[in-house]
């Protein structure tokens, strides 16, 4: 699996480049997206903060962005 999210890159960054990512952020208990901190906070300042393993969360959210990313190119594909 193609790692596209890292644990320095911020919430800003990946809710913009992966929507889908956001029922894994709330799987978390990581529901601050309102804060105005967030859309600079890293993913790993944003874990460490709520207690979360930073590296399962990283795993996580790529292979949301892996999934939706094989299903988009499955309905592509011509039949």
């Amino acid at each position: 699996m193609e790692k596209k999210i890292t644990k320095d890159m911020t919430f800003g960054k990946v809710l913009k480049e992966y929507p889908q990512t956001v029922e894994t952020f709330f799987k978390y208990g990581m529901h601050c997206f309102g804060c105005h901190l967030a859309v600079d906070e890293t993913i790993e300042q944003g874990a460490l903060a709520h207690g979360v393993d930073v590296d399962q969360l990283i795993n996580d959210l790529n292979q949301k962005v892996s999934e939706e990313s094989s299903e988009e190119k499955k309905k592509d594909e011509p039949k």
